[in-house]
């Protein structure tokens, strides 16, 4: 059965796309810590960061910076923060989150964004790249 990040990646359920490659897709999280809070995942549905295959590994960290690179240059933040937790959806996914203090990566906090601030802020990372 695909994952729910396998059905955004084939147009199935909806997302806010950052950007998109052969190999990985980056999409804005709809249940974000912060403003800009994006999320990066391998287009091979692999359940945990560590079974992926050495290239895909490789492949899914320089997506991931080329993301965080855009990120910082749309969201005014301190830094990107990235964090792979896995634990809600069985598929490989790079948390990148705009980081003011400690707590911003703490997903406790939530932010609310309205459908035209997704749209918005998913094209400016997608301008930046």
């Amino acid at each position: 059965m695909s994952t729910l990040f396998t059905k955004i990646i084939n147009g199935e359920i909806p997302s806010y796309k950052v950007a998109e490659n052969d190999d990985f897709y980056a999409f804005l999280d709809v249940n974000p810590n912060v403003k800009g809070h994006t999320l990066v995942v391998p287009k091979k549905e692999v359940d945990k960061l560590f079974e992926l295959d050495e290239e895909t590994y490789n492949g899914l960290m320089s997506f991931s910076r080329k993301i965080a690179i855009a990120l910082e240059k749309t969201i005014p933040c301190k830094r990107i923060g990235m964090a792979v937790v896995g634990l809600e959806v069985p598929h490989v996914h790079v948390h990148l989150i705009p980081l003011d203090a400690m707590q911003d990566v703490q997903f406790v906090k939530k932010v609310k964004l309205k459908p035209e601030e997704f749209v918005a802020i998913a094209k400016a990372i997608s301008d930046n790249l």
